[in-house]
Parts: structure tokens; sequence; C-alpha cells
């Protein structure tokens, strides 16, 4: 008998998803460090996730940010990280785009802080996976309220208060690679198509008040929220798309500023989109678990 004794290897750490403020803050862009100095962004869905990473580089690049949602507790966090990183003051407001009254309200805050206000950026969001047959009615309208209205609402007070003061405006509105569907989400594919062409043709509506609308649709792009999955899951979404692996934050923020800069200037109506390929390849995400009907592997 083996009387050995055999040393236990302690249990590895879950992987974070995510990027940490330190990393937001001295990740290496292509963008040189003062090209927003002077530019004024609103950002919502600030408090994490992408909406963070975009307002991280925002800041970085000399822009004047307010982001808002609703827990003031997560805008507070990423204000106070760039303050303490980046020496930058970021505007926070608290608050719900799915009521237009407050949506308004936050608006003229911001163009009473800052004078004016130059881009737009919708990010704010949200879904569950289910199957779209057990919806009930006040999930699939909680949904579209935010995903759908909510982005209306803040595209229509700016476009507002941008044609009432004879400013010109850009709006970037982040969805969803929609092109093949969205199983187990179909209330937010639903509302990401809804906004994508909506954009589209308010771009043409808004072209004589100055104001662009574009989208940028994220794939699958590594963030916090993937923290909520069992070990192993996030791992096979990284392999639905040709180059196998995650997107980061800052691939999406890249895209914002490219859209949302003179760099853009020329571009409206249009969807960037960041997804490693997917559109092009790839396996389709089941962020519920894949169905045994489609276990073809």
């Amino acid at each position: 008998m083996d009387h050995s004794v055999k040393r236990l290897q302690p249990a590895a750490e879950p992987r974070q998803w995510g990027m940490s403020d330190q990393e937001l803050a001295t990740r290496p862009t292509v963008f040189r460090p003062d090209l927003m100095a002077g530019k004024v962004f609103v950002v919502s869905g600030g408090g994490s996730g992408i909406g963070r990473g975009i307002t991280y580089l925002l800041a970085r690049l000399g822009a004047d940010v307010m982001i808002c949602g609703r827990r003031a507790e997560k805008l507070e966090e990423t204000a106070s990280g760039i303050r303490r990183l980046l020496g930058r003051e970021v505007g926070t407001h608290a608050m719900t785009i799915r009521d237009p009254e407050q949506v308004e309200a936050m608006m003229a805050v911001a163009f009473e802080r800052y004078g004016r206000l130059d881009a737009l950026v919708n990010n704010s969001g949200g879904q569950f996976p289910q199957a779209a047959i057990d919806f009930s009615v006040k999930g699939w309208n909680a949904v579209i309220d935010t995903n759908l209205n909510g982005t209306w609402y803040m595209m229509q007070a700016a476009a507002r208060q941008w044609r009432d003061r004879g400013q010109s405006g850009n709006i970037v509105n982040i969805v969803a690679t929609i092109a093949r569907g969205m199983p187990q989400v179909a209330h937010t594919c639903a509302a990401r198509a809804g906004v994508i062409y909506l954009s589209k043709t308010v771009a043409t509506e808004w072209a004589p008040l100055g104001i662009r609308v574009n989208c940028v649709a994220p794939g699958a792009i590594a963030t916090e929220g993937l923290n909520v999955y069992p070990d192993g899951v996030p791992e096979r979404f990284a392999l639905t798309n040709p180059m196998k692996r995650f997107g980061d934050v800052l691939d999406v923020a890249e895209a914002v500023v490219y859209v949302g800069a003179d760099s853009g200037k020329f571009v409206t109506g249009e969807v960037l989109v960041v997804d490693g390929g997917h559109s092009a390849w790839g396996d389709t995400e089941w962020p519920g678990g894949r169905p045994d009907y489609f276990d073809v592997g």
C-alpha cells in the first residue's frame, strides 16, 4: 500500500473577464492623445462593460464626457477611476433611458454644463436569455422599452437640442450583429434591428441639420458580464468567429472614436461591425446553452 502523502494543488481561480481600470487607462491606442480635445460626449451605460471602455478612451483622448445610467454607484466608480488614473473629471447623471422626461432632463443638464454636445453614444441596454416561445409580455416589453424605445428617446432629445441651438451633432448607437438572428435573445435582436434601421432612416432625415447617425455592432466581446457564466461557457463563445477569440472593449471604443471623430465626417447611416468575422463565418452563440437538437459536434 502506498502511504505517501500527495500534496493537493489549490483550485485554479476562475478567470476574471473584462479589463481593469489600470488596463483601460494605459493600454496602447492607435489614436493621438489630444484627438478629442474640446469635444463633448454623452455616453449612456458608461458605468460598466463596453460603455466604461468607451468612456475611458474618450477621456484619454481629451474629451469632456458625461455618463448616465440607472446605478449611480457604478457611474461614480468609473468617474473615480478616471479621476485617479487620468486626472480628468467625468460628469455623472443617474437616470433611466426608459423615461423620456428623465432623458430630456439629462440632455438639458449636459448642454447647460458644457454649452454644447458633439456626440451622443447610446450604449445602454439589457436582455436575458430565454426561448422566445416562453417570453412573458412583461419580459418582452422590458427589453424593447430599454433597447429600442430608450435609444430613440435619447436620439430624439439630442437631435432636438442640436436643431434648436443651430448646432451639428453625431450619434453612435451600440447595437449587435443581427444578420443571422440571435437565438435565445430574440427580443434584443428585434430591438437592435429596429435601432439599426431607425438610424439609417434618420441619418437621411437629419442630414440637413448636420447630424450624422451610425451604429457600431460588437460581436463576442470580453467584459465583466461574462463572469456570471459557469467556467468554460464563455470560452465557447470565443469559438464562434473565425479568429477564435474575444475582442475587448477597446476594440469597440476605437470603432466609436473612428465614426465619432472627424475621421468619420463622411460616414452616416452605416453599421460598423466589430465581431472578428463572425458575420462572415462562425457558429451561433447560445447564451442560454445550446439545445441538443443543434449539437452536431
